[in-house]
This record gives C-alpha cells, structure tokens and sequence, in this order.
C-alpha cells in the first residue's frame, strides 16, 4: 500500500488525505469542484502550518507533506494508480453506489475501494462492482487527523485480506481500529445519533438550554463534547441524513427529533453555516 485516493474533498475527505499523506502515503485527492478542492488544498496547508507551530512537524516536514498530495477533478487521474481508494462523499445511497460503479471501471484489478460512510451498508454499496471481495467500510471521525478511531465494517463479501489491509492501513496511519459486523449505524453511530437525538427532545421540549444540556455531558458523563456541539460540528444536515437512514432500517426509537428537521429546513447546518445550536464566528 504506497498509493492512495480519497474521493471527496468536503470535512471527512480533506482530512483523510491530511492523514494519511503525514504517515508516508502518495495521496490524490479527488473532488469534480475546484473551488472545493481549493478549500481543501488551504484547509491542509493551514493544518500543516499549525502542526509546525505547535512542534508536531519539523521545519521542513510540513513541506515534504504537502508535495504528496495531488489535487484533481478528474477521478480517472486520481484512482489510476492507487492501491486503495477511500470514498467521503455525502451519506447519499444513490451517489456512493454511482462513485463505486466508476471505481469499479476505473481502478486496476487489485485495488481495494473502501467507503466512509457512517451508517451505510458496505454489502448494498459493493454489490454494484465486479470486487465485493475488495470493498469494506473503513469509518474515520471529525477531524479525520486528529481522532484516533476507525471503524472497520466488514460486508457480507468482503474477504480476510481485505480486512487485514485495510486495519494495517489505518494502523500507519496511527489510528486504533474495531472490527464491526454490518448492520446499520455500526457501533459509534447508533449510540451517537441516539444521544443527539435525545439530546435535541429536551432542547426543545425546554428541558434545560443547550449550553446546560452539553456541560451536563461534559462534566457529568466525562464526555470530551456536549451532543449539541458535536452534532453542530458533524453538521445538522449530515445528522438528518444519518438519523433518516437509521428510521428507516431501524425504527421508531431514530426518528428525527423535529427541531433537527426544522433547523436544517432553516439552513442552520452547524459550523459550516455559522449557526446550528450555537452560534459561530469566521474564526
């Protein structure tokens, strides 16, 4: 594994590249918007600067890092060469399964596609390519080069191999992994989106305010984020897609809280919009 591409430069995607280009890899990263691979390309470059400034890099290592990472729209350009190829594009069925069929076309034989979702089914996705032996879901978390966990998702096809691969890519990537049977939500997801959710009934029933709900969390559960900002931070319409996915497959208890369906039909997205449940500034 020397060759990896990451399609979708959004949050997750700019990210994956970010880490797996600091742990030795050649990376492409794909996006069919150049203004957003530009975004990624500053975001990464300002990630590498910080990591300079607070002595995670060396002078001159942040320089070496960046010359392994390639940006494109052309997704022929981008998976030509590579080993592995880590999708991060929205929690759309629909789009995942279209991106694997061209994976699928694109990609040389021995190449092991893997998706990021964080609810989906790897088995629905893979079986639209010639390879479900070669698919998994591999879960990174926000920031993708900061969180230490990914979740390896096994489909009902994929082979031990593939699985072996994809835990010792994560590992030089200097991350922990579980291994998890398919099912909808994994294990992080179902628990998260439960807690969210919960979290967002007692908002709007007038439980307690949202600073109060969070710090409740933080102080009395030990948890490193308040619900409330995580999910602003995840972004309120990716938690909707989430938590419709969840319903669907799973019932009653993932039904949307309605102030997270009012809020997204608002355009309060969280941090990427400036205001989810708080409110935020350019900085």
């Amino acid at each position: 594994m020397k060759n990896i591409a990451v399609i979708g430069s959004g949050l997750m995607g700019r990210g994956i590249a970010y880490a797996a280009a600091q742990s030795g890899f050649q990376v492409h990263l794909q996006d069919i918007q150049p203004k957003a691979l530009e975004q990624a390309k500053d975001y990464i470059e300002s990630e590498a600067k910080k990591a300079v400034e607070h002595g995670y890099m060396q002078p001159g290592e942040d320089e070496d890092f960046l010359h392994r990472i390639t940006f494109t729209t052309s997704m022929e350009e981008a998976v030509g060469q590579a080993d592995l190829v880590i999708e991060a594009v929205l929690e759309k069925m629909e789009l995942k399964v279209e991106i694997f069929k061209k994976l699928d076309e694109l990609c040389p034989k021995q190449t092991i596609l893997a998706t990021n979702t964080s609810t989906m089914s790897p088995t629905e996705i893979a079986a639209q390519t010639s390879r479900p032996e070669k698919c998994i879901a591999m879960h990174f978390f926000n920031p993708p080069h900061k969180m230490k966990l990914v979740e390896i998702v096994r489909g009902l096809d994929t082979s031990d191999e593939t699985v072996k691969i994809a835990k010792q890519v994560a590992r030089e990537m200097k991350k922990e992994t579980v291994e998890v049977n398919e099912f909808p939500g994994f294990v992080t997801s179902r628990m998260n989106c439960l807690i969210g959710n919960e979290a967002m009934n007692m908002l709007m029933e007038g439980v307690a305010s949202a600073e109060d709900i969070d710090k409740a969390m933080k102080l009395g559960l030990n948890h490193p984020m308040g619900p409330l900002e995580l999910a602003d931070l995840v972004g309120l319409d990716t938690r909707l897609r989430n938590m419709e996915y969840l319903y669907q497959t799973l019932g009653e208890k993932y039904r949307p809280c309605p102030l997270l369906i009012k809020y997204v039909k608002a355009g309060r997205l969280g941090r990427k919009s400036g205001t989810g449940f708080y409110k935020y500034d350019k900085d």
